[in-house]
């Protein structure tokens, strides 16, 4: 892995540089939250938040997305969507969310591989940035994983104070430092022991840990505990936890149209709403919140891991910290890890 360094004064030259080639995205404040967009120059950018508000799986899986345009009658046609070649930089993406990629993979790129997800994992080259001071809710580690995770980027960068250490995981990465190499000198051993130690620190500072030994066992005991009434008793099915999750993945298609043209689209779905599983003989499976509280634990911590043997949880803490009644799903799996069942 090459091990580079460039100095803060350099990052934005950097960037306007790749802009003049690929799309350039970033994390951004809109609206008073923070999202990742397509900017022009770095100046635009704001890396003053730890996590963007909006997860950066919308890069890959938009919130409302066109999927084809038609248009009715006798002689309708079905107009497919042309996808694009161009390539982006996503600077800025965090260890966790870059890693929700993985776990999104398998359900995009599975037995149905599909084309809009696949086409925008293929462009986007990941430009991470280490958590040197993760957030109280962060629990990461929680996962195996690290703040300072290389693992699913093709490049992650280290804020080292005047400097960034840079390690260039991928072969993508290279292709893309050779692009600006001139503004890039040669990591040290102590820049790198420097990274070492940021690393260890922000490590150090995450006090909060999800259980989660025999909660996978656990859960298949536990379908009608009364965990699961307790906890939807103070739920109040905003949905929150499931729309700002950078792995949660559920979806609803619609035609829209006119009398003249009309499109499908795919808009982000919570399995919190009552809708959400209604069918159309007006039989609800999950009619209860009780229900729906149970099946978004389910799915994270028994159905995602045993079918593709990985929590889907990132550790991000952004369930925490927006749900707007303090529901706090560490202490909800820690406690199904604690429960005894016979």
């Amino acid at each position: 892995m090459e091990q580079l360094i460039i100095t803060k004064e350099k990052l934005p030259t950097m960037l306007d540089e790749l802009a003049k080639e690929y799309n350039l995205i970033a994390p951004v404040e809109e609206n008073d939250y923070s999202t990742f967009l397509q900017i022009e120059k770095a100046e635009e950018m704001n890396l003053d938040f730890l996590l963007s508000r909006i997860p950066a799986k919308k890069l890959l899986f938009d919130q409302t997305e066109t999927l084809f345009k038609f248009k009715p009658g006798k002689k309708g046609e079905i107009i497919s969507r042309e996808f694009s070649k161009e390539e982006s930089v996503v600077f800025g993406i965090r260890p966790c969310d870059a890693r929700s990629f993985s776990i999104l993979d398998p359900v995009f790129q599975g037995d149905f591989k599909d084309p809009i997800y696949n086409t925008n994992r293929t462009n986007n080259i990941l430009l991470g940035l280490s958590c040197n001071k993760p957030d109280t809710n962060c629990f990461c580690t929680s996962f195996d994983d690290s703040p300072a995770s290389a693992n699913n980027v093709d490049i992650l960068f280290t804020d080292l104070g005047d400097n960034y250490f840079v390690e260039v995981v991928t072969e993508r990465g290279k292709s893309l430092i050779s692009k600006v190499n001139k503004l890039f000198s040669t990591g040290s051993k102590s820049d790198e022991e420097a990274k070492n130690d940021i690393e260890k620190k922000a490590i150090d500072s995450i006090t909060r840990q999800m259980k989660l030994d025999g909660v996978v066992l656990n859960l298949d005991k536990m379908f009608d505990h009364e965990i699961w009434h307790n906890t939807a008793f103070k739920c109040i099915g905003c949905g929150i936890c499931t729309y700002l999750c950078p792995t949660c993945h559920c979806f609803d298609i619609q035609d829209e149209s006119t009398l003249r043209e009309g499109a499908r689209v795919r808009i982000w779905d919570s399995c919190m709403n009552p809708e959400y599983t209604h069918h159309a003989s007006g039989h609800n499976p999950r009619p209860a919140r009780m229900n729906r509280v149970r099946n978004r634990v389910y799915h994270k911590f028994s159905y995602f891991p045993k079918n593709s043997e990985i929590f889907a949880c990132t550790g991000c803490g952004r369930c925490i910290d927006y749900c707007p009644v303090n529901i706090d799903i560490i202490d909800t799996i820690s406690k199904v890890g604690e429960i005894k069942i016979d």
